[in-house]
């Protein structure tokens, strides 16, 4: 028993030592500029070998949402802590950090808001939308991509790895958008990523390397989906860019109670290989 405690304690040091050495990354590392920790949540080691993540109550989350550490990034791991409304979102000093956001700030395909300027540009500019088209180069210029207010990105290799893998397995997926250039050829301009469990899909990032790209690619995106059988598109956070296309913030339990809803579920047809539009522009 004396070893026993002796073990719990030791870990136990060992988890708050690691929030520690994350608390002081957060603070001087511009990438997280906004989202400062207050004050700490539980947290829990999480076993590859055993890759189950806690349900954590809204009541018991407090300040920056972190609630889990892990030595590694997995597509196993990823899917089990998506199913309790978790994600991974930085890597410091050789471990992974894991978070919750409450409220989470849904889309339900079937509410998508279009408005009036958007509705304009996707009927009178040239573009195509695909699916799975170019995944590797999105995640790539997802990483690349210069955010506000954000020294770097959270995109690293392991998290490039990680979602390739899943690609691979045909859980995450990629939209495109492309813009024709000056001699006719479509070129790669916009899109975004994400993990589809079921009738759920993850939003994960999105870039744009001209102006509406991201927006043709998720408002072409949207129907598509839902024409698959999605449900539920998570958002994570509830950005302006979100709110556009009607986004709403759910309290994290009934979140979650959509996730044990949906996630199981199979679609109506699986989200392959595909072009899901071709806009050519003409005059009003």
């Amino acid at each position: 028993k004396i070893a026993m405690i002796r073990r719990w304690l030791a870990l136990t040091y060992y988890l708050y030592a690691l929030r520690l050495a994350a608390l002081s990354h957060f603070y001087f590392n511009p990438l997280y500029i906004g989202r400062k920790p207050r004050t700490m949540n539980p947290i829990f080691y999480i076993d590859a070998e055993y890759p189950e993540f806690p349900r954590i109550p809204s009541q018991n989350l407090r300040g920056d949402g972190c609630v889990a550490v892990s030595s590694v990034l997995n597509p196993e791991l990823v899917q089990a802590a998506y199913r309790q409304g978790i994600f991974p979102w930085m890597k410091h000093d050789r471990h992974f950090y894991w978070f919750t956001q409450h409220p989470r700030a849904v889309i339900f395909p079937h509410k998508l808001h279009i408005g009036r300027s958007l509705q304009k540009i996707l009927r009178h500019r040239t573009y195509r939308v695909t699916v799975n088209h170019a995944f590797e180069d999105v995640i790539a210029h997802c990483a690349a991509a210069p955010r506000k207010g954000q020294g770097g990105t959270w995109i690293g290799a392991d998290f490039i790895a990680a979602y390739t893998q899943l690609h691979r397995q045909g859980k995450a997926h990629s939209v495109e958008c492309w813009y024709p250039d000056r001699a006719g050829c479509f070129q790669l301009v916009g899109g975004f990523y994400g993990v589809q469990l079921g009738q759920v899909f993850y939003g994960e990032s999105m870039f744009s390397r001209q102006n509406d790209a991201s927006k043709i690619a998720f408002a072409r995106a949207v129907p598509y989906f839902a024409q698959c059988g999605i449900q539920l598109i998570d958002c994570q956070q509830d950005t302006a860019h979100m709110q556009r296309f009607g986004s709403e913030p759910l309290p994290l339990e009934e979140f979650v109670r959509l996730l044990n809803q949906y996630n199981d579920l199979p679609l109506a047809t699986p989200i392959a290989a595909d072009t899901i539009h071709v806009q050519a522009a003409f005059a009003v």
